[in-house]
């Protein structure tokens, strides 16, 4: 039986592999896609959106919290029941809605991670496919824990489909995602402790801005339990009990839901890579400048799953997923990949959010350069809330005047950081920026006073 023939085979439909699918088909090429779960990628259906849309009503209980006595007199009242319901109204059609897509564009769809037979050759739904190219756009999961107990953890899947809350929770793991649930639990009434192997959260986060955070969480009733070697998950009679060692001691925590926040690792097991001559790290695909496979010239990685430059974000998929498309479509002219300066959020309330260099990392690099730290809850945009966690961190470059990192703390530090990565990408410099005519009082008109 003849193989079935593509010039362009995705594997992953998140926005990254959707991107390329729908770029190559209106080139001409003949395209399929490939999904073992539902279409539309992890950002959609079960990360970013569905938890900024919980996170949503946690604002409104953070903000009334704040004011609470100065003209608010009474808390509203939430319910997680509803929540949800809310929730799913934003993610219930997305994987149609993305196969709809991708069918009026002709593009061929499996519902199965194939696995690679040779450098051009896959199985995937029991069928022998070939292609010219072969994009590799799965993204990441959560990284096992390789622990006694490990199967009694859940993870991030499984928080965003509670259908009720329970009274105690533990995450193993103070990192973006197992901060951003800590606080929606929290602030739901639940009992959070969280458990970390490092002695602060966020570890790849400016320790002065998380400093502040995790004083606002610990007000907030979450207990943290850091240098904790978790290394056992118990199933009790009504709750799970987590061992750990902690500086040499044996320590232990019980709640009646434990989740597993520790990382998230590339999604490739499965793909048979050897097979298919795919070069990879611990990190992800190994690619060029060109986002090509290092060993495998036919295969593009990009997204999540790729040891790229490319932070772990939806914008960078998106960004590096038209590299890819135009390497693809105009192979005699490839384009190099060349990465601005990418934003990244907690979306704790406060915020935490960086861009640019750490200041470690700027004196590796051999700047000379300025750095202005301040908490300032004395600003009116602060003060008009009753704000106590406002705060930045600016490192500006003493030769050329352009900032060169930003780290915030604060409830529009989400917001704030856009400003200021496109400054920094525009390259203005400070005193462009400070003759620059913003709406006031705004947020985005801090930005000159924090320069």
């Amino acid at each position: 039986m003849a193989f079935q023939h593509f010039d362009v085979f995705v594997i992953g439909s998140g926005t990254a592999g959707k991107n390329i699918a729908k770029d190559c088909a209106t080139a001409g090429l003949k395209v399929a896609i490939a999904d073992n779960r539902e279409f539309g990628g992890t950002c959609s259906n079960r990360g970013c959106d569905p938890k900024k849309v919980l996170l949503g009503v946690t604002e409104i209980l953070y903000k009334a919290s704040k004011l609470k006595n100065k003209g608010i007199t009474k808390l509203p009242e939430v319910r997680w029941e509803d929540t949800m319901g809310w929730k799913e109204t934003f993610v219930d059609a997305v994987p149609a809605a993305t196969e709809k897509d991708l069918e009026k564009r002709g593009i061929i769809m499996y519902h199965q991670s194939p696995v690679f037979l040779d450098e051009n050759t896959l199985s995937v739904e029991g069928k022998t496919v070939t292609a010219d190219k072969i994009v590799i756009a799965t993204g990441q999961v959560p990284t096992e824990l390789k622990i006694p107990g490990r199967g009694h953890a859940q993870i991030s899947d499984d928080f965003l489909n509670l259908e009720k809350l329970p009274k105690t929770m533990i995450f193993i793991g103070a990192g973006y995602i197992g901060m951003e649930f800590a606080h929606i639990a929290a602030r739901f009434g639940v009992k959070v402790t969280v458990m970390e192997f490092f002695p602060r959260p966020l570890i790849n986060f400016d320790e002065d801005m998380v400093e502040h955070l995790l004083k606002a969480s610990e007000e907030l009733g979450i207990e943290f339990i850091f240098n904790a070697e978790v290394n056992e998950i118990e199933k009790l009679q009504k709750n799970f009990r987590v061992n750990a060692l902690q500086n040499g001691k044996k320590i232990s925590a019980k709640a009646e839901l434990v989740f597993n926040t520790a990382g998230r690792g590339p999604s490739i097991e499965g793909l048979d890579l050897e097979k298919g001559k795919v070069a990879f790290t611990k990190k992800g695909i190994s690619v060029n400048k060109f986002l090509q496979n290092t060993t495998n010239k036919n295969v593009y990685a990009c997204g999540d799953v790729s040891d790229s430059a490319g932070l772990a974000l939806t914008p960078v998929s998106a960004y590096e997923s038209e590299i890819v498309s135009a390497n693809i479509c105009r192979e005699k002219s490839p384009l190099k990949i060349d990465y601005p300066f990418q934003p990244s959020v907690v979306f704790t309330l406060p915020n935490i959010a960086s861009v640019g260099f750490s200041e470690k990392e700027a004196k590796e690099k051999g700047y000379n350069f300025t750095v202005e730290h301040k908490l300032v809850p004395e600003w009116f945009n602060s003060k008009r809330i009753n704000e106590k966690v406002y705060a930045y961190k600016t490192l500006v470059d003493n030769k050329t005047g352009q900032i060169i990192g930003v780290h915030l703390a604060g409830p529009e530090a989400a917001e704030i950081i856009n400003l200021f990565t496109l400054a920094m990408n525009s390259k203005t410099d400070v005193k462009q920026l400070k003759q620059m005519l913003f709406a006031y009082p705004t947020w985005g008109n801090d930005i000159k006073g924090m320069v």
